[in-house]
């Protein structure tokens, strides 16, 4: 960028910072550093706004404006790149779910998340995968105390096609605030399908995969 370049942004500057925008918020709108700004602004006269403590910006922020909108531009190119993906790759992703979620051990695959789409993937594909028994599909859920179990049955089951009468016995935790305050409406919802020759059959793919990747013949 040459001289007339950053007189003018040194001029764009200064006009910001009169209409008190802060010192990180200028730096963001001109792609430059926070010290360039600092230098370029120091006798400019402004009325400091309240400082943000931790409450959402107004919805006309150019902060803001501005990360809503590179939120959106990156959902439009995943859904542009997600158009090709084929069933081999919605395969492979599942096992990568497996191996980072799910059950290592034990007769049974199960995986737990807190995201419906997860396991969607992970129960659709193990209906499509293998010839199943849909009566010994299980689902158990981890709510907090003081929840709906109803309203969290009725949303999983809706979600994994599993019947409520196929729900075990949930866990219901007490909330220790000194760890976290949020709570999942809805809970952890851990799906589950008894049988050691599936579990076996699901962590060879994953192996045989890890293998043949890690290998570098």
């Amino acid at each position: 960028m040459g001289y007339r370049g950053k007189v003018e942004q040194r001029q764009r500057a200064r006009e910001l910072r009169a209409a008190s925008w802060t010192l990180q918020e200028i730096a963001a709108e001109l792609d430059v550093s926070k010290s360039s700004v600092s230098v370029w602004v120091r006798d400019v006269e402004f009325d400091p706004r309240p400082r943000n403590r931790g409450h959402p910006a107004g919805p006309e922020h150019p902060m803001r404006l501005k990360r809503e909108a590179e939120i959106e531009q990156c959902r439009l190119e995943a859904e542009e790149w997600a158009r090709d993906l084929t069933d081999r790759d919605l395969e492979m992703f599942v096992l990568g779910l497996y191996a980072g979620e799910g059950n290592k051990t034990g007769g049974e695959i199960a995986m737990a998340n807190t995201n419906p789409a997860y396991l969607q993937l992970f129960v659709g594909w193990v209906r499509r995968r293998f010839e199943i028994d849909e009566s010994r599909l299980r689902c158990v859920l981890y709510l907090h105390q003081g929840l709906d179990i109803d309203a969290a049955t009725a949303f999983w089951s809706e979600r994994l096609g599993i019947p409520p009468e196929q729900f075990t016995k949930p866990y219901r935790a007490v909330a220790d605030s000194t760890l976290r305050s949020r709570k999942h409406v809805n809970g952890c919802a851990t799906a589950r399908y008894g049988s050691t020759l599936l579990h076996r059959r699901v962590m060879a793919m994953i192996s045989a995969i890890a293998c043949r990747f890690a290998d570098p013949g």
